[in-house]
């Protein structure tokens, strides 16, 4: 196997614009008694984001040999120019918008990615809360990438860049850009939308730097100012333990499919979106915003 040169990992060099940040955050937090952070929260997300690292070191090693393996059959060679970087933004923003989406869709996926949404806090340390088993298989969603000709250690290093961008918009503390950036890009105003639990903002704004994919796939959702985001999942978990937080839902997956009739009703509560039921209430994200805005145009 062949690990990526640890020089050229953009995260490392990001660790301490990372602490700097919070500790403004926090700072500020004090001095407004603005009560973003929970101590014991914050704690449980710092705890997830190293667990996720120490796997990520791992799998980033194992994705990196494997990339470099698929690039020896590549259609082209892009190679290492200021439009390739260009390239490579947009293919890799593309991938991880379906990356992330799927992963509110499909429950399996949710499983993992339920993690990073399960605090009901939103702050700068609440963009460190990663999930453990979503680093197992990401990077698959990568792959067609060394196929097309991207090198993969650019590859890497763009991922690296898009997950350094994701963490500041993480906040409170910025409420609106100019029109010109929240219509290019995922900004702290979108994210809030997308972190919280409001039945108007379930799955919406999936977006990792530039959320014209939101508007081009109908998944975008404007902050609205009368409806403060509520974060948190639909039904909180209420524990600051990093393995129950980890695990919560493949163990409610596995309930759910043992005492399911049928092959199909099975297949069901793992690959159908989350809130699907065989003999209750359909509480599927798509189907509670249209039943509240059928019920919004009535009234």
């Amino acid at each position: 196997m062949q690990a990526m040169p640890f020089e050229y990992d953009p995260v490392v060099y990001a660790i301490p614009f990372f602490l700097l940040t919070i500790a403004c955050e926090l700072f500020i937090n004090w001095k407004e008694r603005l009560n973003l952070y929970q101590t014991k929260d914050s704690f449980a997300s710092i705890g997830m984001g190293l667990g996720s690292l120490v796997i990520d070191l791992l799998m980033k090693t194992l994705a990196f040999t494997a990339f470099l393996y698929l690039y020896q059959f590549r259609l082209f060679t892009i190679g290492w120019h200021w439009w390739s970087w260009a390239l490579i933004l947009f293919a890799d923003d593309f991938t991880f918008y379906w990356h992330h989406r799927l992963s509110h869709e499909i429950r399996i996926l949710w499983a993992a990615h339920v993690n990073h949404h399960s605090s009901q806090s939103f702050n700068l340390s609440t963009a460190l809360r990663q999930s453990w088993a979503e680093q197992l298989y990401k990077f698959f969603w990568w792959m067609w990438l060394p196929l097309i000709g991207f090198d993969p250690l650019m590859m890497m290093m763009m991922m690296s860049i898009s997950l350094i961008y994701q963490y500041w918009v993480h906040t409170e503390l910025i409420r609106k850009l100019p029109a010109w950036i929240e219509f290019i890009f995922n900004t702290p105003s979108h994210h809030r939308v997308h972190h919280a639990s409001n039945i108007r903002y379930l799955d919406q704004n999936h977006a990792g730097i530039l959320i014209i994919w939101d508007r081009l796939f109908g998944t975008f959702s404007q902050e609205n100012e009368s409806e403060k985001p509520v974060y948190g999942i639909t039904t909180n978990i209420e524990t600051y333990n990093l393995f129950k937080i980890a695990s919560h839902e493949f163990i409610a997956v596995w309930k759910d499919v043992k005492r399911a009739p049928g092959i199909a009703n099975k297949l069901k509560y793992i690959f159908c979106s989350p809130g699907w039921s065989h003999d209750g209430p359909d509480l599927r994200a798509r189907t509670l915003r249209k039943q509240l805005l059928e019920k919004e145009h009535q009234s």
